[in-house]
């Protein structure tokens, strides 16, 4: 039997929400204020949203800005067809693509660029990512991430930190703003959010062979419990030049300049 598929072009009945995309809309309005009045956007400013889902954020920032464009990535065919059915603004510009395949360079004649987005927490990690490689393409932007996500990208020692942490953090600034609970979601996830102010650091710290040195770091983090020395015995780096005091420390112990001092040793 052939199913009759919904057209969702006649009329505005929502789709459904799909758990492997990860969609937990947002619901509560003070939060998305809050994600505006945070950054500057004016008429010579590109937005960018990721996962517009039912266009609650969407909208806020199309009546609440005067940006020069707001262009939504959207992997969803379907709610990215609703919201250009109900959304009727001649700056939307709807892209139905994995953000995470999406060639960004493209993007540099409309910048400078603030992103404001509800993103799927599966994706926090790779989105920085892709952010980092683009970096020149963005002024600033508050996304809304998972709680424990969020600590472990602004954390400078402890459980949470890790060469995850330090990269990031050596290329942008972060702020925490607002915890925000499951109630204000739909359908409410099982982890409490936060919304995270970022920007890219104007000027970056260089690092000598950097390549090589976040390789290094994720040997340090290999086994959090672990010492130093433990966690780098088996590599190649000859262990001889670091101070015997330091290789005692965990790398959760161990402060960013001073690993940059430990590299220094060993280059």
């Amino acid at each position: 039997m052939i199913k009759k598929q919904i057209d969702f072009n006649s009329f505005n009945e929502k789709p459904r929400k799909k758990k492997h995309f990860g969609q937990h809309f947002l619901r509560k309005f003070s939060v998305v204020e809050h994600m505006i009045k945070k950054v500057t956007i004016t008429p010579e400013t590109s937005v960018m949203e990721i996962g517009c889902g039912d266009g609650f954020l969407t909208k806020a920032i199309l009546n609440l800005t005067k940006c020069k464009e707001l262009h939504v990535f959207e992997i969803d065919p379907e709610w990215a067809d609703y919201v250009k059915q109900i959304v009727k603004d001649p700056r939307l510009k709807i892209n139905i693509t994995n953000i995470l395949d999406a060639d960004l360079s493209i993007l540099s004649n409309q910048k400078p660029w603030v992103m404001l987005a509800n993103l799927p927490y599966q994706i926090t990690f790779p989105i920085f990512f892709l952010i980092q490689r683009n970096r020149d393409l963005f002024q600033e932007g508050v996304v809304m991430i998972q709680e424990e996500v969020a600590q472990k990208i602004v954390a400078k020692s402890g459980r949470s930190y890790n060469s995850t942490s330090l990269f990031l953090q050596h290329n942008f600034d972060f702020e925490l703003m607002e915890k925000v609970g499951p109630e204000s979601f739909t359908p409410p996830p099982k982890v409490d959010s936060r919304l995270l102010y970022f920007k890219p650091k104007e000027i970056i710290q260089e690092i000598p062979n950097e390549a090589e040195f976040w390789k290094f770091l994720k040997l340090c983090f290999l086994s959090p419990r672990r010492t130093l020395s433990n966690n780098l015995r088996q590599t190649h780096y000859d262990l001889s030049k670091i101070p015997d005091n330091i290789l005692t420390f965990r790398a959760q112990q161990i402060k960013f300049d001073d690993f940059l001092k430990i590299w220094s040793f060993l280059n």
